[in-house]
C-alpha cells in the first residue's frame, strides 16, 4: 500500500499481508488503522497474483469496495488499486471498477 498526502506525495510504501499461492487474508481495519497512523489522505493499493494472471477476481473486487467504504468513513480515498501479474497488471481505476 502506497500512502499518499494531500497532494498525492508519497509517505510511504508498506507491505500489509502476505498470503499463499492461492489467497491472502487481507483486514480491512488494518489497512484503515495504518492509514490513521501514517496521516494519509489518499492510498494506492497494489497486490500480485502468483499464477501470473493479473484479472481481478470476484474477491479482489469485494475487497476492494470493503477498503473503499472503510477508509471513506474517515476521509481517506483509495485512488487506484493494482493487481499485477507475470508480464501485466490492471488498473481498477482504468477498468471503472472503483
Amino acid at each position: 500500500m502506497l500512502l499518499l498526502d494531500n497532494q498525492h506525495r508519497l509517505l510511504e510504501l508498506v507491505e500489509l499481508f502476505q498470503g499463499t499461492i492461492d489467497s491472502a487474508n487481507v483486514y480491512p481495519r488494518e489497512v484503515v488503522k495504518l492509514a490513521l497512523v501514517k496521516n494519509a489522505a489518499a492510498v494506492i493499493l497494489a497486490h500480485n497474483h502468483p499464477s501470473g494472471v493479473a484479472e481481478p477476481s470476484a474477491s479482489d473486487k469485494l475487497i476492494t469496495q470493503a477498503l473503499v467504504d472503510g477508509l471513506a468513513l474517515v476521509d481517506i480515498r483509495i485512488l487506484d488499486h493494482f493487481v499485477v501479474g507475470r508480464s501485466e497488471w490492471v488498473s481498477f481505476a482504468d477498468r471503472g471498477l472503483m
